[in-house]
């Protein structure tokens, strides 16, 4: 996964020196959870903030007129999950990451010309920046002892175009990497789902 990391990178870089630029910063509220770790999991909000560019893989002679982007992000995200037993009381997974989603994003179009209404899906890796725990310990605390410091999904979403410089997108993301690496009654992935905007500063050519 690593190789294939340095690969898109490399791509990217390719791409983003032949092209022109639309560039920006992003946030984010979002709920997120541990997929089959702990019962009685209510999940846990949270918020995320990042900066994100646009760059056309289309011809764009007129201006803003290209209708598919490759578009990386680099963004600071907290997530975890809660879990409320209804003999132990309360307990809090909070755990925080950097991550770097990949997107390809297509704007629908409308006779021809580039809409509103956009698609985008890509690979997300994850960088664990810091984790908390409170509260009892989980029936299967001894196997959360170790957590994952990196992972990696997939990321999806739909978004439409306020104005020139603000769009508002819905997202949903799917771990397919184990939090933690020595838990053996099933699989555990993290997952989010989110609203929020992109607000675009700039654009280079």
């Amino acid at each position: 996964m690593r190789k294939l990391s340095v690969i898109c990178l490399l791509l990217m870089i390719g791409t983003i020196s032949a092209q022109a630029i639309k560039y920006g910063v992003t946030a984010n509220f979002h709920q997120t959870s541990i997929v089959k770790v702990h019962d009685y999991s209510k999940g846990a909000f949270g918020g995320g903030i990042g900066v994100f560019a646009d760059v056309a893989l289309v011809p764009n002679d007129i201006y803003d007129s290209s209708w598919l982007y490759l578009s990386p992000q680099v963004e600071f995200s907290m997530q975890g999950e809660n879990a409320n037993h209804p003999k132990e009381g309360k307990q809090q997974y909070h755990n925080n990451y950097v991550g770097i989603p990949l997107y390809i994003k297509y704007f629908l179009r409308n006779h021809g010309y580039k809409g509103d209404l956009y698609f985008m899906v890509g690979p997300r890796i994850e960088f664990l920046l810091s984790e908390k725990r409170s509260g009892p310990p989980a029936d299967f605390e001894s196997q959360e002892q170790r957590i994952n410091s990196f992972g990696y999904g997939i990321s999806l979403g739909a978004g439409i175009k306020i104005n020139d410089k603000m769009d508002a997108f819905i997202r949903l993301d799917r771990g397919m990497s184990k939090i933690y690496p020595d838990y053996t009654r099933d699989a555990t992935y993290n997952r989010m789902l989110g609203l929020g905007i992109n607000f675009y500063l700039g654009e280079t050519n």
